[in-house]
């Protein structure tokens, strides 16, 4: 299956919010398993980190970007040292009942 199209099904699965066994066979892009495998791949590999720093540098150049509305994602920046660690606390959540049968 070329590249191309199983990123059309990946983005087509993701864009339409649905399960990657329901993916359409008669639009050609193969199966949903064998898409859900090429984005593992891809994933792993960091080819969408690349594609995204590539689409920012270009964008940016481009003066296409607007940094006014940017914002960071608090789970991509490592924390400051020293700053205390969050006490962990018990959960109180409820428990499950025992059996009573």
């Amino acid at each position: 299956m070329a590249d191309r199209l199983c990123l059309q099904g990946i983005l087509y699965v993701l864009c339409n919010d649905i399960a990657w066994q329901l993916l359409p066979p008669e639009l050609g892009f193969g199966s949903g398993q064998t898409c859900w495998r090429r984005l593992e791949r891809w994933q792993q590999a960091g080819v969408f980190g690349q594609l995204h720093q590539i689409l920012l540098a270009e964008l940016n150049a481009a003066g296409r970007l607007d940094w006014s509305r940017a914002c960071v994602d608090g789970s991509h920046i490592r924390a400051k040292e020293g700053e205390p660690t969050p006490v962990r606390r018990r959960s109180t959540g409820g428990r499950r009942a025992a059996n009573t049968t």
